[in-house]
């Protein structure tokens, strides 16, 4: 399988304000590809309000929220699909349209979310008027997540303003967005004030990637009659929510009943799959306390050395060879 990620050729195309938007290589030369634009947290890292992060002092230690993208070279001019619009969306797009070279830099062929959960959805807000005044993005979404986007301000004037366009899914039904490529969304047990929350199954003919960022816990999933394992099994790569590594990494909480699976409890749990399927893992949205974070840090040693992986931003993944 071929992925790439580092520090080169994107990053200098950025805005020096933009330094910690992801880093390309050197593109694929694959038909269809998946790039990661984001491996942290809804608020990334740094986080408002906690002025000792040293990635305040050091960009190189930046990084943005969750996101990843769908790339189709075939044809004329190369399709981009984004999962999740989050508020570093900016960042993420001109990353994107760095690796994709199209002319039209904002027209996406659509914009994946999760749920509605202000790392998922608020990027949104740039696609309007008072910035890039796109028209007619499909923005793929659950009912009620639909329901929500279209009667709450701001995003009802993207609506009504035909900035986005919502294409209204259903649980479990594939969505085909291209020749030979779809994707599947799924719920998941998490946090659903303002909508459900999904996470998607994307295939296409060579490969399948399974996208999770935001769970409650595997046991709970569980109990709803889906197993984690027999999802990782049924694909090729497996983004899984990264949130917290372990108890106690906030100081001075008792985090035991946060709603999101610790990495050392996903580590423990797939501790007896054969190390084809812990090779799939690579977890994602990582929290900013989150040691993952650190590239020296020996929690990254741990999950390399027990056979899983962590997804960097500007890793990009062949789907479609061609």
């Amino acid at each position: 399988m071929m992925k790439r990620a580092g520090a080169l050729m994107a990053a200098t195309m950025l805005l020096a304000a933009c330094s910690n938007a992801p880093e390309i290589e050197t593109p694929l030369q694959c038909d269809i590809s998946l790039l990661v634009l984001g491996v942290a947290q809804d608020g990334g890292k740094p986080q408002i309000g906690n002025p000792n992060d040293p990635a305040w002092a050091d960009p190189t230690l930046e990084r943005l929220a969750t996101s990843l993208a769908l790339i189709d070279r075939r044809g004329e001019t190369p399709k981009r699909w984004l999962f999740e619009a989050t508020p570093d969306i900016k960042q993420q797009l001109h990353a994107l349209n760095a690796v994709a070279s199209v002319e039209k830099p904002v027209q996406l062929d659509g914009i994946f979310l999760t749920h509605a959960h202000i790392g998922h959805y608020a990027g949104l807000m740039m696609l309007g008027h008072e910035a890039a005044g796109a028209q007619n993005i499909p923005v793929y979404t659950m009912p009620r997540m639909a329901d929500y986007l279209s009667a709450n301000g701001p995003w009802s004037q993207l609506v009504k303003y035909y900035n986005i366009t919502l294409a209204i899914m259903n649980t479990d039904e594939a969505e085909d967005i291209a020749d030979g490529v779809s994707v599947t969304p799924f719920l998941v047990p998490h946090r659903q004030e303002f909508s459900e929350v999904v996470g998607y199954t994307i295939n296409t003919q060579d490969k399948s990637v399974l996208f999770i960022p935001d769970i409650d816990s595997w046991e709970e999933w569980d109990d709803a009659g889906t197993r984690i394992e027999d999802m990782i099994a049924s694909v090729d790569i497996a983004y899984l929510d990264a949130t917290f590594f372990a108890n106690g990494e906030i100081p001075g909480r008792d985090m035991s009943g946060f709603p999101h699976p610790f990495v050392s409890h996903s580590m423990e749990r797939f501790a007896d799959l054969p190390s084809d399927e812990k090779s799939k893992v690579r977890f994602i949205h990582m929290n900013h306390t989150n040691p993952l974070h650190d590239p020296q840090a020996g929690e990254r040693k741990i999950i390399v050395d027990a056979g899983f992986n962590i997804a960097n931003e500007g890793d990009e993944v062949c789907l479609s060879a061609g």
